[in-house]
């Protein structure tokens, strides 16, 4: 399977400083990160989670900026940058951060830092079978590393760091090794990509990837406003319609042209515009052909790839298909919060609510992934979140997700992965719900859970009579954090 590779650099092992081309003299350019990083604990909530170190590279760009991958830096609580050829150590900060496309803009405290430095310019997409070369910091030394490889595909790819988004990515034919990332993939002295994820050994040898400029100056361009808004989405589903007797039963001519929309997003851009059965002939006046692909700056690409590239209140302009008549319409767009259920969160410590012993969380791909949930209502709830729209009922899935025993809550270990309906009936649509139901004062605390007759049950005297004795047996300090859910 594809994994992220959290390090820097790329390929073999090389310190062959003396094979870099002298027309860009990369040790001006190039710098190595050191992040200590805190890792989240889902299972136990209130702790402040163990702490690891990496190292991964950036390079220089304009703006006194350094630009990297996004899990270089992630959960990051001190970063150090240092320069070739100077043996200072400069502190950090995280400016911009896009986790939907693994890129981050890094900020360093001492302006000086950037004397002697050069910025990077970006390039195009290089074509296939062109030559790269690769510089970085990788394991098995301290020193630049300059590697070569060829491009082999360029094609979407699922970027493994958020595990939900799928980008353009250009192949290259040689292996990412563990600290490849972050560093600068260059082509005639600009920057082509930035490295970041790789297959591991036991899948595909010699395979890597890279982050390609329409994706990296699509983040500049976003982060230009002092704001990350994060990638748009048409927020439906489509099929092709290669069948030829499917496009006769329609009505459209045999010219190859158009998809059939399947579903669209009660939340996405396209709600109330688009329609289950439509068929989309073009997008921004380029027609679509019957596999989904379109012409765009003389390459053959997927229809989304031209949504990737706008923003955040942007319009596309769709020709469709009907009752059997050609109409256009006009989507304004922007994200889809449901998708964001099945999508790695970093940044943030987890979200929970800590009542008698009780502990209540909202399911997510951090949550699935730490208990290894294999409940089939949960994974029915997860799965299904978008496509069944349980998020109209419920914008957050709250679980019962673990129980620290303690008299005032014996017996009730049986209703752990449970998800929550009502306390004392109030629905329950937030964790923001739960934290409200139980601030309010009543003599008990009647806790519903969905397809369940059995209720838990907690009385508030002895809630309040185990609250420290709960607190101090399970050595917790904090008792709820509720801030910053998906829905927000």
């Amino acid at each position: 399977m594809i994994r992220c590779i959290a390090l820097v650099a790329f390929f073999i092992v090389s310190d062959a400083i003396a094979q870099v081309p002298k027309a860009v003299d990369i040790r001006k350019s190039l710098v190595r990160i050191t992040a200590t990083s805190q890792e989240q604990d889902y299972k136990v909530p209130w702790n402040p989670g163990s702490t690891t170190v990496g190292v991964g590279a950036g390079f220089v760009i304009d703006n006194n900026r350094i630009l990297t991958n996004a899990h270089v830096v992630s959960n990051a609580r001190f970063i150090v940058v240092e320069k070739e050829d100077d043996p200072e150590r400069y502190p950090a900060l995280v400016q911009f951060v896009g986790h939907d496309c693994d890129l981050a803009v890094l900020r360093v405290l001492d302006k000086g830092f950037f004397q002697n430095t050069r910025s990077l310019g970006f390039g195009g997409i290089p074509a296939i079978e062109s030559p790269v070369t690769v510089y970085g910091y990788p394991i098995g030394g301290d020193r630049l590393s300059v590697t070569r490889g060829i491009i082999s595909r360029i094609d979407f790819q699922t970027y493994t760091h958020s595990a939900i988004d799928s980008h353009l990515a250009v192949q290259i034919d040689a292996a990412i090794n563990p600290g490849n990332s972050g560093g600068p993939v260059m082509q005639d002295g600009k920057v082509v990509g930035v490295a970041f994820q790789g297959y591991s050994g036991d899948v595909a040898q010699n395979v890597g990837y890279m982050i390609p400029t329409p994706v990296i100056r699509r983040f500049l361009k976003d982060i230009s406003g002092g704001h990350y808004d994060g990638y748009v989405d048409l927020s439906i589903t489509y099929f092709k319609l290669l069948n030829p007797a499917e496009r006769h039963a329609l009505g459209l001519p045999d010219n190859e042209q158009g998809v059939m929309v399947s579903s669209v997003s009660s939340e996405g851009s396209s709600q109330g515009i688009l329609q289950q059965g439509d068929v989309l002939l073009t997008i921004d006046d380029h027609p679509i052909a019957s596999d989904g692909f379109v012409q765009l700056d003389g390459e053959r690409v997927e229809m989304p790839e031209i949504v990737e590239r706008k923003f955040k209140d942007d319009t596309v302009k769709f020709g469709i298909w009907r009752d059997k008549t050609k109409q256009t319409v006009e989507i304004r767009l922007k994200g889809n919060w449901p998708y964001l259920i099945q999508a790695n969160h970093y940044d943030s410590p987890p979200r929970f609510v800590l009542f008698g012993g009780l502990v209540f969380q909202p399911l997510s791909k951090n949550f699935i992934d730490a208990y290894q949930i294999e409940d089939l209502r949960l994974r029915y709830y997860y799965d299904y979140f978008v496509t069944d729209e349980i998020y109209k009922t419920h914008p957050e899935v709250v679980v019962l997700s673990n129980i620290l025993p303690d008299p005032v809550n014996a017996y009730l270990s049986d209703l752990r992965f449970q998800v929550v309906d009502s306390v004392n009936d109030k629905k329950i649509r937030t964790l923001e719900d739960v934290a409200d139901a139980f601030a309010q004062k009543s003599d008990y605390y009647v806790i519903h859970f969905v397809g369940s007759v059995r209720p838990a049950v907690l009385e508030r005297s002895a809630v309040e009579q185990a609250r420290d004795r709960i607190l101090g047996n399970y050595n917790v300090h904090k008792e709820q954090y509720v801030e910053r859910g998906l829905t927000h």
